[in-house]
């Protein structure tokens, strides 16, 4: 709440105006001129202290409607008592009050500037309580429209981040030369293979359209992705999952589940002459879903991943989705890496 010196200048001549109509029942034989004196001294001994004193309460009670309400209560009756007094005590020194009607004077300009003072007061605690839900209102839609924003601009990361690993030149060389290699000696199985491809590749585009997907169908997605890498390291992958049918309807955040074994993929499997295994175990606990992408390597640290990694992007819509309802765990155990995804167990029919 805003004040300046002019302001309270002015308001009181102005509202001196209109307050002369106020007079002029109760002393007949005064003057338009007279009754504009005697509300202008009046409306000056009220409204100049009051227009001076409230901003500087109101900045020190804050800023709340209840708490104006309550600063322009006090301060218009305590503004009001001593005003009229002020007002009035000038008013018989020279002489346009008679020295027997200063009471009675008083007690009348006093009831009338208390209810005047009181109905500002309501008016103005109103105003600033539309004003402070109005604000909260802005400020929730401007939160929920940059959580909005951020979460389609990590799903778009996450997409894009993902079909890059897709047609990735040494990927696509890699599966093209598998599927080529495969047809002079196993025709149907380079046939499996490319529509193995294919499937990925469409799934790819069509998975971030919908912020959470059934397990089912990201685990359709992740088992295409690691039959195309078997087609390139053989023996040295091995893979499982471990997902029982209660747990296929419950929803997860699409791709975050391949973000992990693509991890796993990169760091581990191709990176050891021996290759390696990597286990995946969906499980329903405690009113959640607990899925742990289990590998033979050596671990790695979560805080250290670098930004714009894909556990970071991974990291970050969780984080959106649910907050800290979910979180992203690495730990060592039974001389395995595993890499625990925790959500909330949402159904696809409770989401719809």
């Amino acid at each position: 709440m805003r004040s300046s010196p002019w302001g309270a200048l002015l308001a009181p001549a102005v509202a001196s105006l209109f307050a002369v109509a106020l007079f002029t029942p109760y002393w007949r034989e005064a003057t338009a001129l007279r009754n504009f004196v005697m509300s202008l001294v009046y409306a000056y001994s009220i409204g100049v202290p009051v227009g001076l004193a409230l901003p500087v309460v109101v900045r020190r009670l804050g800023r709340s409607p209840a708490r104006l309400a309550l600063a322009m209560a006090v301060v218009m009756l305590s503004g009001v008592g001593i005003g009229c007094l002020a007002g009035g005590a000038i008013l018989a020194a020279t002489g346009l009050i008679p020295a027997g009607q200063f009471w009675p004077v008083y007690a009348l300009t006093v009831r009338i500037a208390a209810i005047l003072g009181l109905l500002i007061s309501a008016v103005v605690y109103f105003f600033q309580l539309l004003s402070a839900q109005l604000q909260e209102t802005r400020l929730r839609l401007q939160q929920k429209e940059l959580e909005q924003e951020r979460e389609r601009k990590l799903a778009l990361e996450a997409k894009l981040a993902s079909l890059e690993s897709r047609i990735h030149p040494h990927f696509l060389f890699n599966t093209l030369n598998s599927i080529s290699a495969l047809i002079p000696v196993d025709a149907e199985r380079a046939e499996e293979m490319l529509g193995r491809l294919a499937t990925l590749l469409r799934s790819s585009l069509d998975s971030t359209r919908q912020p959470l997907i059934p397990l089912s169908a990201e685990l359709s997605l992740v088992k295409n992705y690691l039959e195309i890498e078997k087609a390139r390291f053989g023996d040295r992958l091995r893979f499982r999952f471990t997902a029982p049918p209660e747990t296929g309807e419950l929803l997860v955040p699409p791709l975050a589940v391949q973000c992990l074994v693509e991890n796993a993929v990169k760091h581990v499997i191709a990176k050891q002459v021996s290759g390696g295994e990597i286990e995946v175990v969906a499980l329903r606990e405690q009113g959640g879903l607990r899925i742990e992408v289990r590998d033979s390597g050596p671990g790695f640290d979560l805080a250290s991943v670098s930004p714009g990694h894909g556990l970071e992007n991974l990291v970050g819509r969780l984080d959106t989705l649910f907050g800290s309802d979910a979180r992203l765990e690495v730990a060592r155990r039974d001389g395995r890496c595993v890499v625990t995804l925790l959500v909330p167990a949402t159904p696809v029919e409770t989401a719809s």
